[in-house]
């Protein structure tokens, strides 16, 4: 009998699948019943629920004869262009917006630092970890946000968390944009808050929160990001600063994918949108991104820093930024403010992908065009398939599946940076537009294969 693909699967994928469903129903933990303590239980970590989750995705990968996309080994440097099991790929998957990530005058500071300074301060910053390039970057910094003061991390989620924990408690109140960041829900939780999101970027249901709890609790803390990370786009932050004000609340704005990316100069969504930056309480990135490093920074009033050098675990409780990790972050700043045209060469490449993303008929919902732009497919299944063929095609753009997003909203993610050409991009969309014509006509889905295994299973 050939293999002839039935529902854009051939029978012998089908069989693996059906397999696969059929073993890991064989090895799901069973409930069992109470047992002695002490006596019985199961130990093991691959009890856990989501080892076995993860067992399974592996297990239906290797049934379609896909790689598992998550942690996928690169042979070369972050940026426009990588290098993946040998072969050359144009990437989409990388932080790396202004292209800086080996700039040899990065390089070159960095090689210093070491030399100079070692690779650790080896003690948190309280005790005998302080260095005079800390506080060179906190201050470069705070320039950017015309802020009295910053402090930066060695983690950048662990910024997010150590400064709300500090921050915020019972009695208090944190609303945040229903997609914030999960460094944003973790904090929350910490810190035993009240905890409630509104839809993303509904400003009018924000208001309607404040107006019937506001006054339930001490202090209030509104939390957004300034480019969201998954859906390219962001808040108005002029009604958002007039919301704060008019109830007396902390806002906080995520700028991780905003510095470098918004604003005619980079300086973020303050920039772009007019607003005077020091109407925001507490401005809150990462060294990741366009500063091509590693760590997290708060920007704001002295007072709030001084607090946070004393109160925040992130900060009291932690080694201090070693001096490379601090020394590239500050020359990168000190190179995009030198060079703008970085960032003008981004946001044209990044309205260049999105107009030609909605000419091929590609879902980019909300998109500002700027760093970041999804291609959303809805599909889990087909999203990763999708993913796979364009890899072999030449283009690396990751998907991006639930619990990542919410449910019937997976996408790849593309990530722009200064340093991808016209061609480059064009190709991609190109090639985007003709793999997912030919999934849809293949008929692949996650449903429609779930469907038949469940027929199967049942049968």
């Amino acid at each position: 009998m050939t293999d002839n693909p039935i529902g854009g699967l051939t029978r012998s994928v089908k069989s693996a699948l059906l397999d696969t469903m059929r073993k890991s129903s064989d090895k799901a933990p069973r409930t069992a019943a109470a047992a002695p303590q002490g006596k019985g239980r199961d130990l093991s970590f691959e009890s856990l629920p989501a080892y076995q989750q993860l067992k399974t995705s592996r297990a239906m990968a290797d049934a379609l004869k896909i790689n598992f996309p998550f942690y996928r080994p690169h042979d070369i440097k972050a940026g426009a262009q990588s290098v993946i099991a040998g072969k050359r790929v144009v990437n989409f998957a990388s932080y790396d917006y202004l292209g800086l990530n080996g700039h040899p005058e990065i390089t070159k500071a960095v090689t210093e630092a070491a030399a100079t300074w070692g690779t650790s301060v080896s003690a948190s910053r309280i005790t005998a970890g302080e260095r005079g390039f800390h506080r060179e970057l906190e201050r470069a910094i705070a320039d950017v946000y015309e802020a009295e003061d910053s402090l930066v991390f060695v983690s950048g989620h662990a910024t997010a968390i150590s400064t709300i924990a500090a921050l915020m408690g019972p009695k208090d109140l944190i609303l945040h944009d229903s997609l914030i960041h999960n460094c944003v829900v973790v904090g929350a939780q910490a810190c035993g808050a009240t905890r409630r999101s509104f839809p993303h970027n509904d400003l009018d249901a924000l208001h309607e929160i404040l107006l019937t709890t506001r006054d339930r609790f001490d202090r209030v803390l509104i939390v957004t990001e300034g480019l969201f990370s998954m859906d390219g786009d962001g808040p108005d932050l002029a009604k958002l600063v007039d919301l704060k004000e008019r109830f007396e609340c902390w806002l906080m704005v995520d700028e991780a994918h905003s510095l470098g990316i918004l604003g005619k100069t980079g300086r973020g969504l303050f920039e772009m949108e007019g607003v005077d930056p020091k109407r925001v309480d507490i401005w809150l990135g990462t060294l990741s991104k366009t500063l091509v490093s590693c760590g997290g920074y708060i920007a704001g009033k002295r007072s709030l820093v001084d607090y946070l050098k004393l109160a925040a675990p992130g900060m009291v409780y932690s080694v201090g930024m070693p001096a490379p990790a601090a020394i590239a972050s500050l020359t990168a700043l000190q190179i995009m403010n030198r060079e703008p045209e970085r960032v003008s060469r981004l946001q044209a490449n990044g309205k260049l992908f999105l107009d030609k993303a909605r000419e091929a008929g590609l879902d980019v919902g909300d998109s500002w065009g700027y760093a970041v732009t999804p291609v959303i497919l809805g599909d889990s299944l087909r999203t990763v398939l999708l993913a796979e063929r364009l890899l072999a095609r030449g283009y690396n753009a990751f998907p991006i599946v639930p619990p990542g997003v919410p449910e019937q909203s997976a996408r790849l993610r593309f990530f722009i940076s200064s340093e991808h050409t016209t061609e480059e991009i064009e190709g991609a969309v190109a090639a985007t537009k003709e793999e997912l014509e030919k999934l849809q006509k293949e008929g692949v889905s996650f449903a429609t294969m779930a469907k038949l295994m469940k027929a199967r299973l049942t049968s």
